[in-house]
Protein backbone atom coordinates (compact mmCIF):
# COMPACT_ATOMS: atom_id res chain seq x y z
CA UNK A 1 0.00 0.00 0.00
CA UNK A 2 1.12 3.50 -0.78
CA UNK A 3 2.11 5.33 2.44
CA UNK A 4 1.51 8.54 1.82
CA UNK A 5 -1.77 9.61 3.88
CA UNK A 6 -3.35 12.64 6.00
CA UNK A 7 -3.91 11.99 9.52
CA UNK A 8 -6.84 14.46 11.15
CA UNK A 9 -6.50 14.46 14.52
CA UNK A 10 -9.85 15.39 16.18
CA UNK A 11 -8.62 16.25 19.75
CA UNK A 12 -6.65 18.57 18.11
CA UNK A 13 -9.42 20.23 16.63
CA UNK A 14 -11.61 20.71 19.39
CA UNK A 15 -8.74 21.92 21.42
CA UNK A 16 -8.44 24.71 18.92
CA UNK A 17 -12.22 25.21 19.14
CA UNK A 18 -12.35 25.48 22.65
CA UNK A 19 -8.91 28.04 22.31
CA UNK A 20 -10.88 30.19 20.09
CA UNK A 21 -14.54 30.47 21.92
CA UNK A 22 -12.23 31.03 25.38
CA UNK A 23 -10.20 33.69 23.52
CA UNK A 24 -13.09 35.63 21.87
CA UNK A 25 -15.57 34.88 24.56
CA UNK A 26 -19.23 34.54 23.39
CA UNK A 27 -20.39 32.11 21.41
CA UNK A 28 -18.50 30.43 18.02
CA UNK A 29 -19.59 28.89 14.47
CA UNK A 30 -17.12 26.67 13.59
CA UNK A 31 -16.12 27.32 9.85
CA UNK A 32 -15.89 23.73 8.15
CA UNK A 33 -16.56 25.38 4.51
CA UNK A 34 -14.10 23.61 1.62
CA UNK A 35 -14.60 20.20 3.37
CA UNK A 36 -13.38 21.55 6.41
CA UNK A 37 -10.63 22.93 4.68
CA UNK A 38 -9.21 19.75 3.63
CA UNK A 39 -9.91 17.96 6.84
CA UNK A 40 -13.18 15.93 6.22
CA UNK A 41 -16.56 18.32 6.79
CA UNK A 42 -18.71 15.44 8.01
CA UNK A 43 -16.02 14.14 10.59
CA UNK A 44 -15.06 17.40 11.58
CA UNK A 45 -18.19 18.44 12.71
CA UNK A 46 -19.61 15.09 14.25
CA UNK A 47 -16.15 15.84 16.49
CA UNK A 48 -17.58 18.91 17.45
CA UNK A 49 -21.01 18.03 17.49
CA UNK A 50 -21.80 17.76 21.03
CA UNK A 51 -19.61 21.09 21.65
CA UNK A 52 -19.99 23.97 18.82
CA UNK A 53 -22.55 26.30 19.38
CA UNK A 54 -23.05 25.93 15.57
CA UNK A 55 -21.05 25.64 12.43
CA UNK A 56 -21.11 27.64 9.22
CA UNK A 57 -20.39 26.85 5.28
CA UNK A 58 -20.04 28.20 1.80
CA UNK A 59 -23.07 27.30 0.48
CA UNK A 60 -26.46 24.54 0.10
CA UNK A 61 -24.82 21.62 -0.67
CA UNK A 62 -22.16 22.08 2.04
CA UNK A 63 -25.14 22.36 4.20
CA UNK A 64 -27.03 19.56 3.20
CA UNK A 65 -24.24 17.35 3.51
CA UNK A 66 -24.15 18.22 7.43
CA UNK A 67 -27.57 17.73 7.88
CA UNK A 68 -27.84 14.14 6.19
CA UNK A 69 -25.29 12.98 8.40
CA UNK A 70 -27.08 13.73 11.52
CA UNK A 71 -25.75 16.86 12.22
CA UNK A 72 -28.73 19.35 13.90
CA UNK A 73 -27.11 22.09 15.25
CA UNK A 74 -27.48 25.88 13.39
CA UNK A 75 -25.67 26.11 10.41
CA UNK A 76 -25.04 29.02 8.59
CA UNK A 77 -24.42 29.47 4.78
CA UNK A 78 -21.91 32.19 4.11
CA UNK A 79 -22.87 32.75 1.06
CA UNK A 80 -26.31 32.69 1.27
CA UNK A 81 -29.13 31.42 -1.58
CA UNK A 82 -28.77 31.50 -4.84
CA UNK A 83 -32.33 31.18 -5.76
CA UNK A 84 -35.89 30.73 -4.84
CA UNK A 85 -35.88 27.00 -4.90
CA UNK A 86 -32.53 27.17 -2.34
CA UNK A 87 -34.57 29.62 -0.23
CA UNK A 88 -36.94 26.98 0.46
CA UNK A 89 -35.01 24.15 0.95
CA UNK A 90 -32.76 26.54 3.57
CA UNK A 91 -35.82 27.41 5.73
CA UNK A 92 -36.97 23.49 5.75
CA UNK A 93 -33.59 22.30 6.98
CA UNK A 94 -33.63 24.91 9.31
CA UNK A 95 -30.30 26.26 8.16
CA UNK A 96 -29.38 30.26 9.17
CA UNK A 97 -28.33 32.24 5.93
CA UNK A 98 -25.96 35.72 4.92
CA UNK A 99 -27.95 37.87 3.23
CA UNK A 100 -25.27 40.53 1.70
CA UNK A 101 -26.82 42.17 -2.08
CA UNK A 102 -30.20 43.74 -3.11
CA UNK A 103 -31.50 40.40 -4.77
CA UNK A 104 -31.11 38.00 -2.03
CA UNK A 105 -33.11 40.43 0.40
CA UNK A 106 -35.83 40.75 -2.72
CA UNK A 107 -36.46 37.13 -2.97
CA UNK A 108 -36.71 37.01 1.09
CA UNK A 109 -39.27 39.30 0.49
CA UNK A 110 -41.56 37.73 -1.96
CA UNK A 111 -41.02 34.24 -1.63
CA UNK A 112 -43.33 32.51 0.52
CA UNK A 113 -41.82 30.21 3.41
CA UNK A 114 -43.41 27.76 6.02
CA UNK A 115 -41.26 29.72 8.83
CA UNK A 116 -39.63 32.37 9.95
CA UNK A 117 -35.26 32.05 8.83
CA UNK A 118 -33.14 33.17 11.22
CA UNK A 119 -30.58 35.99 8.91
CA UNK A 120 -26.99 37.37 9.55
CA UNK A 121 -27.14 40.66 7.20
CA UNK A 122 -23.63 41.38 5.89
CA UNK A 123 -22.05 45.05 6.10
CA UNK A 124 -19.19 46.10 3.77
CA UNK A 125 -16.74 47.65 6.22
CA UNK A 126 -13.92 48.23 3.81
CA UNK A 127 -13.30 44.67 2.20
CA UNK A 128 -15.66 45.54 -0.67
CA UNK A 129 -16.29 42.06 -1.68
CA UNK A 130 -19.97 41.87 -0.46
CA UNK A 131 -22.60 43.36 1.59
CA UNK A 132 -24.21 46.28 2.41
CA UNK A 133 -22.65 49.62 2.58
CA UNK A 134 -22.88 52.24 4.89
CA UNK A 135 -26.92 54.18 5.05
CA UNK A 136 -27.97 51.21 3.16
CA UNK A 137 -27.55 49.04 6.13
CA UNK A 138 -30.81 50.22 8.42
CA UNK A 139 -33.04 49.97 5.57
CA UNK A 140 -32.09 46.61 4.66
CA UNK A 141 -32.40 45.69 8.15
CA UNK A 142 -36.00 47.48 8.44
CA UNK A 143 -36.92 45.43 5.20
CA UNK A 144 -35.81 42.21 6.91
CA UNK A 145 -38.05 42.88 9.51
CA UNK A 146 -41.00 44.03 8.03
CA UNK A 147 -41.14 40.97 5.92
CA UNK A 148 -42.10 38.54 8.28
CA UNK A 149 -40.18 36.32 7.07
CA UNK A 150 -37.23 36.94 9.24
CA UNK A 151 -36.72 35.37 12.72
CA UNK A 152 -33.76 36.51 14.13
CA UNK A 153 -31.39 39.67 12.49
CA UNK A 154 -27.42 38.47 13.68
CA UNK A 155 -25.34 41.90 12.08
CA UNK A 156 -21.97 40.65 10.59
CA UNK A 157 -18.80 41.48 8.60
CA UNK A 158 -15.51 40.46 7.53
CA UNK A 159 -12.13 41.68 7.88
CA UNK A 160 -9.60 42.13 4.69
CA UNK A 161 -6.10 42.48 6.94
CA UNK A 162 -6.70 41.00 10.43
CA UNK A 163 -3.79 39.18 10.04
CA UNK A 164 -1.74 42.23 9.51
CA UNK A 165 -1.56 43.48 13.18
CA UNK A 166 0.30 46.57 12.16
CA UNK A 167 -2.01 48.20 10.21
CA UNK A 168 -4.87 50.32 11.50
CA UNK A 169 -7.15 48.71 8.41
CA UNK A 170 -9.20 46.07 11.02
CA UNK A 171 -9.61 49.21 13.64
CA UNK A 172 -11.26 51.72 10.31
CA UNK A 173 -13.43 48.85 9.19
CA UNK A 174 -14.65 48.22 12.84
CA UNK A 175 -15.21 51.52 13.12
CA UNK A 176 -17.42 51.66 10.30
CA UNK A 177 -19.14 48.54 10.55
CA UNK A 178 -20.35 50.61 14.44
CA UNK A 179 -21.61 53.19 12.82
CA UNK A 180 -23.66 51.65 9.97
CA UNK A 181 -25.40 49.45 12.43
CA UNK A 182 -25.51 52.73 15.36
CA UNK A 183 -29.50 52.39 16.86
CA UNK A 184 -29.78 48.92 15.14
CA UNK A 185 -31.06 45.89 18.04
CA UNK A 186 -29.37 42.30 17.16
CA UNK A 187 -26.59 39.90 18.27
CA UNK A 188 -23.52 41.09 16.01
CA UNK A 189 -20.40 38.93 14.46
CA UNK A 190 -17.05 40.47 12.97
CA UNK A 191 -13.77 38.20 14.08
CA UNK A 192 -12.60 35.75 12.03
CA UNK A 193 -9.78 33.44 12.91
CA UNK A 194 -6.74 36.69 13.01
CA UNK A 195 -9.03 38.79 14.72
CA UNK A 196 -9.91 36.48 17.77
CA UNK A 197 -6.02 35.74 18.41
CA UNK A 198 -5.13 39.46 16.96
CA UNK A 199 -7.70 42.31 17.77
CA UNK A 200 -9.54 42.29 21.34
CA UNK A 201 -11.76 45.03 20.07
CA UNK A 202 -13.24 42.79 17.70
CA UNK A 203 -15.09 40.80 20.17
CA UNK A 204 -18.56 40.77 20.32
CA UNK A 205 -21.72 38.05 20.17
CA UNK A 206 -19.99 35.70 18.26
CA UNK A 207 -16.69 34.45 16.42
CA UNK A 208 -16.33 32.39 13.85
CA UNK A 209 -13.31 30.60 13.43
CA UNK A 210 -12.13 28.62 10.43
CA UNK A 211 -8.45 28.45 9.79
CA UNK A 212 -7.34 28.29 13.44
CA UNK A 213 -9.51 24.96 14.06
CA UNK A 214 -7.28 23.06 11.85
CA UNK A 215 -4.28 24.28 13.37
CA UNK A 216 -2.70 26.91 11.13
CA UNK A 217 -2.26 30.06 12.86
CA UNK A 218 -3.34 32.97 10.66
CA UNK A 219 -1.10 35.56 12.83
CA UNK A 220 2.96 36.38 11.59
CA UNK A 221 4.27 35.67 15.42
CA UNK A 222 2.76 32.24 16.00
CA UNK A 223 3.04 31.25 19.63
CA UNK A 224 -0.86 30.83 20.26
CA UNK A 225 -1.21 27.49 21.61
CA UNK A 226 -3.08 26.06 18.54
CA UNK A 227 -2.29 22.48 17.86
CA UNK A 228 -1.91 20.91 14.45
CA UNK A 229 -4.88 18.90 13.35
CA UNK A 230 -3.56 17.39 9.87
CA UNK A 231 -0.76 15.89 9.54
CA UNK A 232 0.65 15.00 5.82
CA UNK A 233 3.49 12.43 5.63
CA UNK A 234 4.54 9.47 3.50
CA UNK A 235 7.98 7.24 3.75
CA UNK A 236 11.25 6.42 1.65
CA UNK A 237 10.24 4.21 -1.41
CA UNK A 238 13.80 4.34 -2.49
CA UNK A 239 17.98 5.49 -1.67
CA UNK A 240 20.23 6.25 -4.07
CA UNK A 241 23.41 8.15 -3.88
CA UNK A 242 24.91 10.77 -6.43
CA UNK A 243 28.18 12.06 -6.77
CA UNK A 244 29.20 15.76 -6.66
CA UNK A 245 28.21 17.65 -10.17
CA UNK A 246 25.29 15.17 -10.42
CA UNK A 247 21.63 16.95 -10.80
CA UNK A 248 18.96 15.46 -9.38
CA UNK A 249 15.23 15.50 -10.81
CA UNK A 250 13.28 17.44 -13.45
CA UNK A 251 15.27 20.89 -14.82
CA UNK A 252 18.23 19.37 -12.95
CA UNK A 253 17.53 22.60 -10.41
CA UNK A 254 19.36 20.71 -7.74
CA UNK A 255 23.16 19.51 -8.32
CA UNK A 256 25.28 18.34 -5.62
CA UNK A 257 27.93 19.94 -4.59
CA UNK A 258 28.79 16.42 -2.19
CA UNK A 259 28.21 12.66 -2.48
CA UNK A 260 24.38 12.67 -1.15
CA UNK A 261 22.05 10.36 -0.09
CA UNK A 262 19.02 10.99 -1.94
CA UNK A 263 15.79 9.86 -0.48
CA UNK A 264 12.60 9.13 -2.33
CA UNK A 265 9.35 9.76 -1.15
CA UNK A 266 6.34 8.79 -2.32
CA UNK A 267 4.18 11.96 -2.23
CA UNK A 268 3.46 14.67 -5.19
CA UNK A 269 2.24 17.34 -6.71
CA UNK A 270 -0.80 15.43 -7.24
CA UNK A 271 -1.33 14.99 -3.60
CA UNK A 272 -1.46 18.38 -3.01
CA UNK A 273 1.88 18.99 -1.75
CA UNK A 274 3.06 21.88 -3.86
CA UNK A 275 5.59 21.92 -6.54
CA UNK A 276 7.12 25.26 -6.04
CA UNK A 277 8.75 24.99 -2.87
CA UNK A 278 12.37 25.23 -3.24
CA UNK A 279 15.36 23.39 -2.71
CA UNK A 280 15.87 23.54 1.45
CA UNK A 281 12.09 23.44 1.86
CA UNK A 282 11.96 21.30 5.14
CA UNK A 283 10.86 18.08 6.35
CA UNK A 284 10.87 15.41 9.26
CA UNK A 285 12.18 12.07 8.59
CA UNK A 286 11.82 10.07 11.72
CA UNK A 287 11.19 13.17 13.80
CA UNK A 288 14.52 14.55 12.63
CA UNK A 289 15.07 17.24 10.26
CA UNK A 290 15.75 17.05 6.87
CA UNK A 291 15.03 18.95 3.49
CA UNK A 292 13.41 18.60 0.08
CA UNK A 293 15.93 18.57 -2.87
CA UNK A 294 15.52 18.81 -6.79
CA UNK A 295 12.02 19.56 -8.07
CA UNK A 296 8.46 18.39 -6.51
CA UNK A 297 7.36 15.48 -9.49
CA UNK A 298 4.02 14.59 -9.72
CA UNK A 299 4.11 11.80 -8.10
CA UNK A 300 7.28 11.86 -5.53
CA UNK A 301 9.61 14.13 -4.39
CA UNK A 302 13.17 13.95 -3.25
CA UNK A 303 14.95 14.94 0.00
CA UNK A 304 18.37 14.82 1.69
CA UNK A 305 19.63 11.85 3.66
CA UNK A 306 23.23 12.57 4.18
CA UNK A 307 23.12 13.64 7.43
CA UNK A 308 20.68 10.50 8.64
CA UNK A 309 22.50 7.54 7.46
CA UNK A 310 20.42 5.32 9.48
CA UNK A 311 16.82 6.74 7.60
CA UNK A 312 16.29 4.69 4.50
CA UNK A 313 13.66 2.02 3.09
CA UNK A 314 10.01 2.70 4.86
CA UNK A 315 11.20 5.65 7.40
CA UNK A 316 8.46 8.22 8.19
CA UNK A 317 8.73 11.13 6.42
CA UNK A 318 6.09 14.04 8.01
CA UNK A 319 5.58 16.72 5.31
CA UNK A 320 3.91 19.15 7.36
CA UNK A 321 2.15 18.26 10.44
CA UNK A 322 3.28 19.12 14.32
CA UNK A 323 6.79 19.28 13.38
CA UNK A 324 6.72 20.72 10.01
CA UNK A 325 4.29 23.30 10.38
CA UNK A 326 2.12 24.16 7.12
CA UNK A 327 2.37 27.95 7.58
CA UNK A 328 6.55 27.27 6.93
CA UNK A 329 5.43 25.12 3.56
CA UNK A 330 3.11 27.27 2.48
CA UNK A 331 5.47 30.07 2.81
CA UNK A 332 7.93 28.07 1.28
CA UNK A 333 5.91 27.51 -2.19
CA UNK A 334 4.97 31.70 -2.02
CA UNK A 335 0.98 30.54 -0.96
CA UNK A 336 -1.03 30.68 2.56
CA UNK A 337 -2.10 27.44 4.42
CA UNK A 338 -5.73 27.97 3.08
CA UNK A 339 -4.32 26.58 0.20
CA UNK A 340 -2.71 23.40 0.99
CA UNK A 341 -4.88 22.35 3.13
CA UNK A 342 -7.94 22.51 0.84
CA UNK A 343 -6.05 20.96 -1.90
CA UNK A 344 -4.68 17.32 -0.09
CA UNK A 345 -6.13 15.10 -1.81
CA UNK A 346 -5.77 11.28 -3.30
CA UNK A 347 -3.54 10.28 -0.06
CA UNK A 348 -5.22 8.41 2.44
CA UNK A 349 -7.88 10.26 5.49
CA UNK A 350 -7.23 8.56 8.50
CA UNK A 351 -8.71 10.24 11.86
CA UNK A 352 -7.12 9.52 15.31
CA UNK A 353 -8.15 10.70 18.78
CA UNK A 354 -4.99 11.53 20.83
Amino acid sequence: MRPARALIDLSALRHNYHLARERHGGRALAVVKANAYGHGALRCARALHDEADGFAVAFLAEALELRAGGIDAPILLLEGVFDVAELAEAARHRLWMVVHHEEQLRMLERTPLAGPVDVWLKVNSGMNRAGFVGDAVGPAWQRLQASGKVGRIVLMTHFARADEPERETTLEQLQRFEAATAGLPGERSVANSAAILGWPQARRDWARPGILLYGADPMPAEGNGLRAVMTLESAVMAVREIAPGEPLGYGGRFVAERPTRVGLVAMGYADGYPRTVPDGTPVAVEGRASRIIGRVSMDMLTIDLTELPDAGLGSRVELWGDQVPVNRIAQAAGTIAYELLCNVKRVGVEYVRR
